[in-house]
């Protein structure tokens, strides 16, 4: 027996590379908590019956990098996806694969980062995690600008914030709160307010560039889409300025207010101890793979989501705000969902609305910026319904947080609001202009749910 577990030892310092400086576990509340939360446990005992010591790193590697998660059962999906486009199996096809296969590539985003950060210490591993936290969306909509799909971009990157704001958060409190009703206990608003103000300062730029560009739109002509285009772009900078400063309070100067509080509760036996288990150079060459995966699967998702729409009966704006975001951030939101269980809301509040700052102050205004240089006419307008629901989901969300306790009902208006917003999108999405499917608004007849085809 003792052999067996100094093999392990051997096994598990040679996946390292030489020492790694292990260091103190750091939860940032967003990616790295809940790639910890979803990893697998990994028994290495078989593997120290191999002599060969290169063939035994890399068996290590394959093994923490694709079995050590929760939803390795998901991987199949990626090359599937890759098949059926090559194979032409169907477009409808293709988009559900990449849409399914998305999932466990962008948790194993996480977890290389998080391994990356044991390395580069804690500064550099928080940035490496706030960039790599929500890579798919970022990727998603730097390839639908690249394909010219304005539409697409701007309904998937506003799906994301609202199934962060509404639905996980939402199902987090209605399910934490049901199973911890004997327990509640109030959370720390210092996290929560200053994600709160920042998405209150999106809010603000997005309603000044619709209520621009509607007047604009009225009597102004070309000077005020000039004008409309000029205020997004400055708002953009003005919203990276901010995130960045986010960032600066929160690996800096006031890192003590990111860190949920220790409990008895951490050294539960559904998690894994936070110490790297593959080396430097490994987990930075996984991270470029996953990354390419992820961009070919993206791009999938992008040029097939119109036969997509048209075989299931849907409008796109349907597909890129309710059933994208969902499916593309499953690994996040089980575990924020996972930690409410578990009556730790804090990691849980970290996860939502860390999440959605990133998105809201840093992807949309990096794609503004992007679309700038680029010479693409990109603004911060969302149209009436996108920016109402936008605007209207954040302050809601502000309200509920806004006495520091927590409960079920709070998770149950949240979830109600995001069916509403749902059947919007459902029902009145494509009558507002013309569908990016080619279909004219006075033509589109949407379907009841009990007619759509899967």
């Amino acid at each position: 027996m003792a052999s067996v577990e100094e093999a392990t030892r051997r096994l598990e310092d040679g996946a390292r590379g030489k020492e790694a400086p292990v260091l103190p576990p750091r939860r940032t509340g967003h990616g790295m908590s809940s790639s910890s939360l979803l990893r697998r446990r990994s028994d290495r005992s078989v593997l120290s019956k191999v002599r060969s010591e290169p063939l035994r790193r890399l068996l290590a590697n394959l093994q923490e990098v694709f079995l050590g998660t929760k939803l390795s059962p998901l991987f199949p999906a990626v090359p599937l996806a890759i098949a059926a486009q090559c194979f032409d199996f169907g477009r409808a096809w293709v988009f559900a694969l990449s849409m399914v296969g998305l999932a466990p590539l962008a948790e194993r985003l996480s977890f290389l980062s998080e391994q990356i950060s044991y390395y580069a210490g804690p500064t550099v591993g928080g940035l490496l995690n706030a960039t790599c936290g929500n890579a798919p969306e970022l990727i998603i909509a730097l390839l639908a600008l690249q394909n010219d799909k304005m539409e697409v971009l701007k309904w998937s990157l506003v799906g994301s914030i609202l199934s962060n704001l509404l639905l996980v958060l939402g199902s987090s409190l209605f399910c934490g709160g049901i199973a911890n009703y004997t327990k509640e206990r109030p959370f720390d608003r210092k996290q929560s307010d200053v994600n709160l103000s920042l998405l209150l300062l999106g809010a603000l730029c997005y309603i000044f560039a619709l209520v621009l560009r509607q007047s604009a739109s009225v009597g102004e002509g070309d000077a005020g889409e000039g004008a409309a285009l000029s205020l997004s772009r400055s708002c953009s900078t003005v919203m990276l300025v901010a995130y960045f400063g986010c960032l600066f309070f929160q690996l800096k100067t006031h890192r003590q207010l990111f860190e949920p509080p220790e409990d008895e509760a951490d050294s539960d036996d559904d998690t894994v101890s936070d110490t790297p288990v593959i080396g430097f150079a490994s987990a930075f060459a996984w991270l470029v793979g996953m990354t390419a995966a992820v961009a070919v699967l993206s791009d999938s998702v992008v040029t097939t989501i119109e036969a997509a729409s048209e075989s299931w009966g849907m409008s796109v704006s349907f597909i890129s705000v309710i059933l994208l975001p969902v499916v593309g951030n499953a690994a996040e939101h089980a575990a924020a969902i996972i930690f409410a269980f578990k009556n730790k809301i804090d990691i849980t509040l970290g996860i939502t609305l860390g999440s959605s700052t990133q998105i809201s102050m840093f992807v949309v205004p990096l794609s503004v910026i992007a679309a700038w240089i680029k010479g693409i006419h990109m603004d911060l307008d969302f149209e009436l319904l996108e920016t109402g629901s936008l605007v209207m989901s954040i302050l809601i969300t502000a309200f509920t947080l806004q006495d520091g306790t927590w409960h079920y009902m709070k998770g149950f208006v949240l979830l109600l609001c995001y069916v509403v917003i749902g059947a919007s999108f459902f029902i009145l999405g494509p009558s507002l202009g013309k569908d990016p499917c080619g279909i004219a608004a006075a033509n589109y007849q949407p379907r009841a749910w009990y007619h759509v085809s899967f």
